[in-house]
């Protein structure tokens, strides 16, 4: 009787070699999530393809493997071959069946499900993430600060492991996380913090931090002996909502900001450059504030983009005038958490001195109409007379003297020298070109000056249009 088992259990595995060519497996049907499974593939005929397979259960597959083996079945040798995919599910799922062609005949694997249940936080696990927040409930633009704490126990080994972050969509994060370790006896704890602010109202979700971690495991090969494998699972944090409020007071900004404006220079010469920088320091959502521009009559202004540093916005702005000018204050209102209000701060206004200015006021000029006067012949040969030799004589002298001086020294040269400039020099250029701004022509070229001088872009200026405009205005 002991041998009938035997025999029956013998046939039905020849039944299953002989009747099921392509048999697909999971390792586990049932999992925890962050753990991985195994998906296989056996096949009795030595002429099948290892399919291609890159996801599984709407998971990539993380890793993959063969073999072949060979077993000796009723005095016969049979080969069979077999195809693993790791992958880790995130939800209980079902692998649909996979089809293959095996001697003109079509045969399919069965559908497999595979039940996923929620992780159970272990405070005693080998490895713990948790994602901490003082602050549940804050205003659009307001910076709080995210811990994320990834804890390892002393005597936990990895062959490897891989982080993923958890996902902030709906904030700002300003720079990269401050990141210290330490030890609390138990737990050798990485602590990771982030400095966020909501980018609008609403509820907000940061999603839980996965660490994947590779360690060793014991299995049975098809032969029934242990092997040594490697095992990924992954460990989750928690994960955070924030309660976003809209900016009280009808207030665009807030925080806690202090404002200051310098200046390289305050007397200047017509049409040269003064270079204005504007600084605010202090906690809040620096991000928000737009560029400033001040509008000065006959004032040309060029400002750069704005740069944003930890809890420093600092903004340059250049101008330009022919006479004297008042740079105007520079405000900012916002609401401040600290004393709940809208405040408002400034910077002085700032006089500048254009040494040489054009008058503003048009000269009038006054011409008087002279009575004409009748002369009579004989008072013209007289005048004509008086005209003595020696006035002859001073006079030829005189414009030879010159004639010879202007030939030596040639003074128009030196007048060339002084209009001409060399016009690739963009920043000269565009000095030269300010005081006709009005005209269409100029404000074409001058526009495309400030783009190549004061951004990153490279425009060509049209050279002919330019020939026209130099001409128009006896720039050399």
């Amino acid at each position: 009787m002991k041998n009938l088992g035997k025999i029956l259990f013998a046939l039905f595995v020849l039944q299953t070699a002989i009747y099921a060519g392509v048999v697909a497996s999971v390792d586990y049907n049932k999992v925890t999530i962050g753990e991985t499974v195994t998906y296989s593939i056996k096949s009795t005929n030595a002429n099948i393809d290892r399919p291609i397979i890159n996801t599984l259960c709407g998971t990539n597959v993380i890793a993959t493997a063969s073999q072949t083996n060979i077993e000796m079945i009723n005095g016969g040798y049979t080969r069979t071959k077999i195809f693993n995919y790791t992958f880790m599910p995130r939800k209980t799922c079902t692998i649909s069946p996979i089809s293959f062609k095996i001697d003109s005949k079509t045969e399919q694997t069965a559908a497999i499900k595979v039940a996923v249940v929620a992780a159970k936080k272990d405070a005693n696990a080998d490895f713990v993430i948790d994602l901490v927040s003082k602050k549940r409930e804050v205003f659009v633009g307001e910076p709080f600060v995210v811990e994320m704490l990834v804890k390892q126990k002393h005597n936990a080994q990895a062959l490897d492991s891989k982080f993923i972050a958890p996902k902030m969509n709906g904030f700002w994060v300003s720079g990269e996380p401050k990141q210290s370790k330490y030890d609390d006896g138990t737990f050798v704890i990485t602590k990771l913090t982030y400095t966020l602010s909501a980018q609008h109202a609403g509820s907000l979700s940061i999603t839980p931090a996965q660490l994947a971690v590779a360690k060793r495991s014991n299995t049975r090969d098809s032969w029934g002996s242990f092997m040594q494998d490697v095992k990924w699972k992954s460990y989750f944090s928690n994960a955070l909502t924030i309660k976003a409020k809209a900016i009280p007071q009808g207030a665009k900004f807030i925080g806690d900001f202090s404002i200051a404006a310098s200046v390289d220079k305050k007397e200047v010469n017509p049409n040269e450059a003064i270079n204005v920088t504007i600084r605010i320091h202090g906690n809040g959502n620096l991000e928000d504030i737009e560029s400033f521009k001040p509008s000065i009559q006959d004032v040309s202004v060029f400002d750069e983009k704005p740069v944003i540093k930890a809890n420093d916005f600092t903004q340059k702005i250049a101008l330009v005038g022919d006479s004297d000018f008042m740079i105007p204050s520079f405000h900012l209102t916002f609401y401040n958490p600290k004393t709940k209000t809208k405040e408002t701060i400034q910077t002085q206004a700032i006089k500048i001195t254009v040494h040489g200015a054009k008058a503003k006021q048009a000269l009038e000029i006054k011409r008087s109409t002279p009575t004409p006067q009748l002369l009579h012949p004989t008072n013209l040969q007289t005048q004509e007379k008086s005209l003595a030799l020696w006035q002859v004589v001073l006079i030829f002298v005189s414009g030879l003297f010159i004639g010879l001086a202007l030939m030596f020294f040639k003074p128009w040269e030196k007048l060339k020298r002084e209009k001409s400039f060399d016009v690739k020099d963009e920043k000269k250029l565009l000095i030269k070109l300010l005081p006709y701004k009005e005209d269409v022509d100029v404000q074409t070229i001058t526009d495309v000056l400030e783009e190549n001088i004061y951004t990153q872009k490279k425009q060509t200026i049209d050279k002919k249009l330019l020939k026209v405009v130099c001409k128009r205005y006896d720039i050399f």
